[in-house]
């Protein structure tokens, strides 16, 4: 028979119980839910049980319950795991439900339990030397309590001592603690102990800002449920724990903080982030079993990239490899450093490519592999990347970084079938080119940010510190026909070719002679809009898209001996264009001299449909 009630002084069992142990045999509690609503990413209610009531939080995981209607007001469900806590703006106790399951749809009314006092009563009897003795008589039942012994007060150490002896002190803190699954956790818990994997260690870094120096590392965290959280440690924390965290060995901790996700900044999917400091404890798990969690993605398809561009928010892909360039040595601006990075292109069933950047030691080690059986087509799931707009759009790895070759997971094996029966004969292109506004950043890219020429030309100081993005409606009003328009590059990295002692040329970069080599634009146009007019830099990949053709079709015309000269017929075709640009601003310095600098980093065509709302939206807010 269908539970039709609430469990008789629940409400008393939980406050009696704030931290149950679910290994052994949880009592039944079932409770009326009563006054729910929705708090943010989670539901606050109250739980009932016809006499006693309790302030609850349904935690973002249970969510999904409440919105398919699983979970309803007046409904009654059953508490299978739970803890009880103080919230310190709230002068009340919260249970926190962290596994529940429906046992009642709603119920057509509140349940309340009348308690009657008639013919009750209450006898007691005096304190004697060594006991308590209470009776309570009733009209037609009488109930005798025993005397309460006598209980020597211990303290949890004298206990645990007695226990366990000089047991280890992960040991002591498995047996002493209840283990808290991480999806449990939140900010207003008191005391809890997880048990959890490292999965992911960074690098410890240092910083510099208004209230000083520092250093900082982060670890990402994995329990047995495959939850995930990140960790981060600051100067003494983080000198402390760097050593002791080591990558895939299993810990407890404790005595951490957690607050809300920055989700700017966030690499793993929870609410929640972690942070410990020099008093928080981290013992490692080396007397049981330890637990293999798996490694949780989300991808995101390649033409699907466009919206993170320049963001904060990281992303995973999973993508078949077309490509592996040779390791290269780059110098970093601020501190001079050699680093090594390498290239792979991957491409998946979005028939898109995208170029990803793997630097440092995964360019030299997994980087090497996939060069090595690059011919085999292997797939590869990468995990936190950052998303810029190099060549319009571009992958690259981050300290966090994880790469993952020929993986054990669906989404691997499926795109690897889609690459063998089909995607190997398709026809790829680079998610960077063509791309329009919408399909890239949104209406951020080419229109929330948009100013005229005039803004950037009349602003000298503009890109000073660092390059800053406007998004600007203009004609191409002039190209210089006799300008150095292109370089001669290397088929595989791009970079500059000079001719080789006998025949070919020969890359820097990649330390090897070819006998061919291709050409890449470096243009410069005058590019015009109603408030003035501006020199403007655009690379390859921009370049075509402005003239129409390669840099190598333009060369072929341009040798072309006649009357008609095509070269110059073509630049004329591409004058008095309208397109939208995103560009860079930023200064370079010449002859001893600061000049500006503006250099096109995207191309669209103009979307009239857009345009035209976009006007209208602007000549609102001059009305208003």
């Amino acid at each position: 028979m269908a539970v039709k009630a609430p469990t008789p002084d629940a409400i008393s069992t939980i406050l009696a119980n704030p931290s149950p142990d679910t290994s052994s045999e949880m009592p039944d509690i079932v409770v009326q839910v009563l006054d729910l609503n929705a708090k943010g990413n989670r539901y606050m209610f109250t739980a009932s049980d016809g006499k006693k009531k309790l302030k609850g939080i349904l935690p973002s995981h249970i969510t999904p319950q409440v919105i398919s209607g699983d979970i309803q007001n007046l409904g009654l469900i059953r508490i299978l795991d739970y803890s009880l806590n103080d919230i310190p703006s709230k002068s009340e106790k919260y249970v926190i439900v962290t596994k529940c399951e429906t046992v009642s749809p709603p119920l057509e009314v509140e349940i309340k339990e009348e308690i009657k006092s008639e013919g009750v009563g209450i006898l007691l009897k005096p304190k004697q030397e060594d006991e308590i003795k209470s009776e309570v008589k009733r009209a037609d039942a009488g109930v005798f309590l025993k005397p309460k012994q006598e209980i020597i007060s211990k303290s949890a150490a004298q206990i645990v001592h007695e226990q366990h002896g000089n047991m280890a002190p992960a040991g002591r803190m498995a047996m002493t603690r209840r283990v808290h699954p991480l999806v449990s956790l939140n900010p207003y818990q008191g005391s809890w102990t997880i048990k959890v994997r490292v999965t992911n260690k960074g690098n410890l870094r240092t910083y510099k800002n208004a209230r000083g120096e520092g250093c900082v590392f982060n670890v990402e965290l994995t329990d047995e449920e495959g939850t995930q959280i990140q960790a981060t440690m600051f100067n003494e924390a983080a000198r402390k724990f760097y050593d002791k965290f080591e990558l895939g060995k299993v810990y407890y901790i404790s005595k951490g903080t957690l607050k809300v996700a920055n989700k700017q900044f966030k690499t793993v999917q929870n609410d929640y982030e972690m942070t410990l400091n020099e008093n928080s404890e981290v013992e490692e798990v080396s007397s049981e079993a330890a637990f293999v969690p798996e490694t949780k993605f989300n991808f995101v398809p390649i033409d699907m990239l466009g919206p993170y561009v320049s963001g904060k928010e990281l992303v995973d892909v999973v993508g078949v490899v077309q490509s592996v360039s040779p390791t290269m040595s780059i110098r970093r601006k601020s501190n001079n450093e050699t680093i090594p990075k390498r290239d792979i292109t991957i491409a998946d069933e979005s028939k898109k490519t995208v170029v990803v950047s793997l630097w440092n030691e995964l360019a030299t080690t997994v980087g090497q592999q996939l060069l090595d059986i690059a011919d085999q087509s292997p797939v590869v799931a990468i995990k936190s990347l950052k998303v810029g707009d190099f060549q319009g759009l571009s992958l690259s790895t981050l300290s966090r970084s994880m790469l993952m070759v020929n993986p054990d997971i669906p989404e691997a094996k499926n795109l690897k079938s889609w690459f063998d029966s089909e995607g190997k004969e398709a026809s790829l292109a680079s998610v960077g080119s063509g791309m329009s506004p919408s399909a890239r950043n949104g209406a951020r890219s080419m229109y929330s940010d948009r100013v005229s020429l005039s803004h950037i030309t009349e602003n000298p100081s503009l890109g000073d510190d660092k390059p800053v993005y406007f998004s600007i409606r203009a004609y191409i009003s002039f190209i210089k026909p006799d300008q150095t328009m292109w370089y001669r590059a290397c088929k595989t990295c791009n970079k500059k070719v000079t001719e080789a002692i006998g025949s070919g040329y020969w890359c820097e970069g990649c330390q090897k002679n070819d006998e061919e080599c291709c050409l890449r634009y470096i243009l410069v146009i005058k590019a015009s809009d109603a408030s003035g007019e501006a020199y403007v830099s655009a690379f390859n990949d921009e370049a075509e898209r402005i003239i129409g053709c390669s840099a190598d079709e333009l060369n072929t015309l341009k040798q072309e001996v006649g009357e008609d000269n095509m070269f110059e017929q073509k630049l004329k075709q591409a004058t008095w264009v309208p397109h939208l640009f995103r560009v860079s601003v930023s200064q370079n310095e010449y002859n001893n001299e600061k000049r500006q600098r503006l250099t096109v980093r995207a191309i669209a065509p103009v979307d009239y449909a857009a345009e035209s709302k976009f006007l209208l939206e602007e000549i609102s807010k001059m009305r208003a």
